[in-house]
């Protein structure tokens, strides 16, 4: 069976299983960016958390903390956490208690 093949059952072996890659974390300078954004988005403000040392199920779950945090909505794209509104400040104080080095980063 060929890497490119999208083979998801066979009568001779049942069900095949692809083996995911292990995830890499993404390379930081260990400064985690808090940045307004609005480009793209209506006209409507939303907070982009970049630069975390996580991925996957670490991130999702730092995404719901914040989210539950400021009282909004958002997700997690790109490796970025996206919230709804502007919690700029308020993100930023939150991570600088977790622990993490962050600041406020562009408009």
């Amino acid at each position: 069976m060929s890497k490119s093949s999208r083979l998801v059952y066979s009568t001779d072996q049942g069900r095949i299983r692809e083996e995911k890659p292990e995830e890499v974390l993404p390379e930081t300078d260990g400064i985690i960016r808090v940045r307004p954004e609005k480009k793209g988005r209506g006209g409507k403000t939303v907070t982009v958390i970049s630069g975390l040392p996580m991925t996957g199920n670490d991130l999702k779950a730092l995404a719901k903390q914040l989210k539950k945090r400021c009282g909004g909505g958002g997700a997690v794209k790109d490796g970025n956490i996206e919230l709804q509104g502007d919690h700029v400040e308020v993100m930023v104080a939150e991570l600088t208690k977790l622990g993490y080095q962050a600041k406020r980063s562009g408009g």
